[in-house]
């Protein structure tokens, strides 16, 4: 399973990012998606996960209100506003929520916020 995440970049404070996450060679109908972050010297954590129809999502604390999770086609999208420096790092998208059960990590976009 090969996920491509895009859409990461440079923003200000307050600013707005919207990521995706595309599938190759397989269609992503059958799969919880989730989107994760690795800031600099932290783990990696969930941020915000969808399931299969769209029906049920999760937010971090520190992001709800900011993020909203989204799916259509064969891909899954993270709308980010009013983004924060603490939202900085690299963002993956994997099958699930638990990045712990992650078997391989794609690229990831990296996103950074600074004034």
């Amino acid at each position: 399973l090969q996920l491509v995440e895009s859409g990461g970049g440079l923003v200000q404070p307050g600013e707005s990012l919207r990521l995706s996450c595309a599938a190759s060679g397989f269609t992503l109908d059958y799969f919880d998606i989730g989107w994760f972050r690795q800031a600099p010297g932290k783990e990696r954590e969930a941020v915000s996960c969808i399931n299969t129809i769209g029906s049920s999502t999760y937010y971090l604390d520190s992001v709800k209100g900011r993020f909203t999770i989204s799916r259509a086609g064969n891909t899954v999208y993270l709308q980010m506003n009013s983004l924060k420096s603490e939202d900085t790092g690299a963002y993956y998208c994997a099958p699930g929520c638990h990045p712990e059960r992650v078997d391989a990590w794609g690229r990831g976009t990296q996103v950074t916020v600074s004034s």
